[in-house]
């Protein structure tokens, strides 16, 4: 029997978020379709206004309320460190360890010539004129150890080298293949006190 069009609607917009097949879109809309109207007011209004107050820190490129994200403007937060993520869930994934105190540079993406990714699609150039600009004494690369996220550590390091700072990458504690934001404390404190020189 074929989804009457409301329901068939939410599956089609549900299916669309990064994660969720047509089975999970379909048991999230027959739930939502058996909640009290208020429930689903409440959970669009939330879904609406948050995304409506989220912006990018001019700073950093991690999600923001102001300006600049609360880490950026926490001072001592710069200690001549900057670890450098693929997007805002990495800085959540790497501040769940509570052992990290310098700042983040988010990339929003990693190099895929396959895909079409080069240096000028992600903030390569944002992170450039921060390094030069600043007094940053080392880089942290802690990019996933895939191989877009592998390509991109080597090219960033290739590129900041010469700037003469220090240019680290995460150990790879980390399985190979596994985004940050799956990681746990313990695996990402070990990837980050095993850093190497690069």
């Amino acid at each position: 029997m074929d989804q009457i069009e409301p329901i068939a609607r939410m599956i089609s917009a549900l299916s669309h978020l990064p994660g969720i097949g047509q089975k999970s879109a379909q048991r999230l809309a027959y739930h939502i379709a058996s909640m009290p109207l208020e429930e689903v007011r409440d959970l669009a209004t939330n879904l609406w206004q948050g995304r409506k107050a989220v912006r990018y820190c001019s700073v950093c490129g991690n999600y923001s309320v102001e300006d600049e994200c609360q880490i950026c403007r926490t001072s001592m937060r710069h200690n001549g460190q900057i670890c450098v993520v693929r997007d805002p869930r990495d800085v959540m994934a790497m501040e769940r360890m509570h052992d990290y105190q310098g700042l983040y540079h988010v990339l929003h993406g990693t190099l895929s010539p396959m895909d079409g990714i080069g240096p000028g699609d992600i903030h390569i150039q944002e992170l450039m004129d921060r390094l030069q600009a600043g007094d940053t004494q080392e880089v942290i690369l802690a990019t996933s150890p895939d191989i877009e996220g592998e390509a991109t550590a080597n090219y960033l390091a290739r590129i900041i080298k010469p700037l003469g700072i220090r240019v680290t990458r995460i150990a790879h504690g980390l399985p190979v293949g596994l985004d940050l934001e799956y990681a746990d404390e313990v695996t990402l404190s070990r990837a980050m006190s095993g850093r190497r020189e690069m």
